[in-house]
This record gives structure tokens, sequence and C-alpha cells, in this order.
């Protein structure tokens, strides 16, 4: 990882080197609706976010000059070596975001992309980011439906239309296949789903976020309706008054000992053997971060609600890992990734 004195002066470096000429810019109407002047070719992408970061990384994995985060040596397992090793530069998006504009500058990218919610405070660091480095920063809408049209537009960008244009119809595919098939499950049979996030799963989100969209693509109840917007806090007196049938987690820790913490046990879910841990590597299906990652989880997260109406999802994985992630999982893999059931 670059310490801050050194990437300092890196980016004194980047503002006094003598800059070669460079082509014609060339202006794009982002998702946000700002017009954005991209000198080309792209082929250094500073990712804003997790999200992002995900999203140039199945992309084009070479234009990605480094994670929000150092991967994990779980997560390194899953990804081809030279992608493993790409440096930590934080992320500028966020709660306690961790990069700044002299990282950014550092960094020598050609543009800044970021992938996720595109509302007026996203906008308003895009502008200042922009404004305070000179750099081009692109908002590409990371929902689910939108995620088609945003390859197609980041693959004209980075030079790889073909790639994008496959991408894109993959996920086209999938969300298609999704809705058809949830359509087809009466609504008394759609269980209600407690999402726990930490330790003690006691952190959810609420519908209509871009953390539970998962859940609500597939027509999921999810007990926190009403509870406001985004990622919340709640108490355990709520989860055992909701009394889920379902519940979803992100935690190991938190799906290791929910069956035998006496709080818990008179939750259905628990009771059931239905607390399900989502599979985690290298990114987690259903969010953190909320990305592409969430496509081959609609197939689990529909199996897992609707096993009649969802086949197995293994074959899905493997196509999945090999077009988006680089490389291809053994059967070895494919049972630890999907053996999360209490």
């Amino acid at each position: 990882m670059l310490t801050r004195r050194r990437l300092l002066g890196a980016a004194v470096a980047a503002l006094v080197a003598p800059r070669t000429v460079r082509a014609q810019p060339r202006a794009i109407i982002d998702s946000a609706g700002r017009r954005v002047e991209v000198a080309g070719p792209v082929r250094r992408v500073f990712a804003a976010g997790g999200p992002a970061s995900v999203f140039v990384y199945t992309l084009a994995p070479d234009t990605l000059l480094g994670w929000t985060r150092e991967p994990t040596a779980e997560e390194r397992a899953w990804l081809p070596a030279k992608y493993a090793d790409l440096p930590e530069l934080g992320r500028l998006t966020g709660r306690g975001n961790t990069a700044n504009v002299e990282v950014v500058l550092a960094a020598r990218p050609d543009i800044v992309l970021d992938f996720g919610v595109v509302g007026p405070t996203y906008v308003s660091l895009a502008d200042r980011v922009q404004e305070q480095t000179k750099v081009p920063y692109v908002l590409l809408d990371g929902s689910l439906s939108a995620t088609p049209r945003a390859y197609t537009l980041a693959g004209d960008l980075l030079g790889v239309p073909e790639r994008a244009g496959e991408l894109a119809r993959y996920v086209d595919k999938t969300l298609s296949d999704v809705d058809r098939r949830v359509a087809a499950v009466p609504r008394n049979r759609r269980p209600s789903v407690y999402y726990a996030r930490g330790p003690k799963g006691l952190e959810t989100a609420a519908p209509g976020s871009i953390n539970s969209e998962s859940l609500d693509r597939l027509g999921a109840r999810n007990v926190v309706e009403g509870s406001g917007r985004g990622l919340t806090t709640v108490s355990l007196e709520q989860v055992l008054a909701w009394n889920p049938e379902v519940i979803l987690t992100l935690d190991p820790t938190f799906h290791a000992g929910v069956a035998r913490d006496p709080s818990w046990r008179s939750v259905r879910a628990v009771k059931n053997g239905r607390v399900h841990l989502v599979p985690q590597a290298p990114f987690p299906w259903v969010d953190f971060p909320p990305s592409v990652n969430r496509v081959i989880g609609l197939r689990w997260l529909g199996h897992v609600l609707y096993p009649d109406a969802f086949p197995d999802v293994r074959d899905d994985a493997r196509a999945f890992y090999g077009l988006f992630y680089h490389r291809v999982p053994d059967d070895r893999q494919l049972d630890n990734l999907l053996g999360g059931k209490s």
C-alpha cells in the first residue's frame, strides 16, 4: 500500500510533469445527466467506491488502478493473481471514505468512475472532485435494471464495446428470466425475510434501497417495511416481533452462532433452520458492495426463497464466474461457496 507521503509526492510530480498531447476530448452524458468531457483513449480508471471497482473489474480489469481495500486471502483465491495484487487506493464514496484528492492525483487516472446511486449527494461529490483534480468523473447508475445500459456506456468509454455487449446481454437475460419465474410464484407463497448485517445481525436494509434491491426484485416480503430507507439499525425485540420466516446474513460470525443464541431461538427462521449465509467470495452475492455481484445472487436468492421455481445455481455460478470474474471455480470451491445454510 502506498504511504500518504509517497502519494503526496507522486501527486506533486504528476502536477509539475510535462503532459503529452492528448486526443481531442469527447463529450459523454453520464447516468446523472452530466456532460463529461473525456480525452481518449481511457486506459486508467480510478474506481470511486466498492461497487465501481467490481464493475470495472468485470468489464475491463486491465484498466482498474486498484481496489478500495486490499483483498483478503480468501478473496484472492478467487481472483487471477495480476488483479489480486492491485494496490489498495481507498474509496471516495460512502460512510468513512478513505481516499482524497491527493490519492486520485497520485494514481494518474484518465477518469474517475462511480457505479451505484446517482442522487444529488453523489453528483455533488463528482462535481467537486472533478473540479479539484481536473480528472473527468463519470457516474453510472448501478441499479439492477440500469446495469445493462451502464455496461454499454462504459464499454464505449473504455474501448471494449463487444465485451460490454456480452455482459449487458447476460444481465438483461438474467433479469428477464428472474422476473418471469418470480411472477409465477403466488404471493401467499412468498416468505417474510429479514436481512441481517453485522456480527449481531441488527443492521438491516429497508425496501427501496440499493442494499435491499435483490430482495425487492425477488418479491420477498421484507419485514423492515415502514422502517425508513437505506441501512438502519434495529433492536432484537423488533426482530422477535417481526418473526421472519427466512433470515439472510452476510456475516459468518452471526450465521455460526445464531442457532446457539437463546435470544434468537424463538424466531421462526432459526427454529426451522432457514438462516442462510450469503455466498461470500470474491464479493458477497446480495450486497457489500451492491454491484454486479448481485446478478448471480438473484438466482441463488430465488433458489433459497422459491426452490421449486429456481433450479440449483451451481451451473449458473460457473458460467457467471468465468464470464464476469475471469476465473471458473472448481467443485470444491463451489461446495464451500454454497454451503452456508443453518
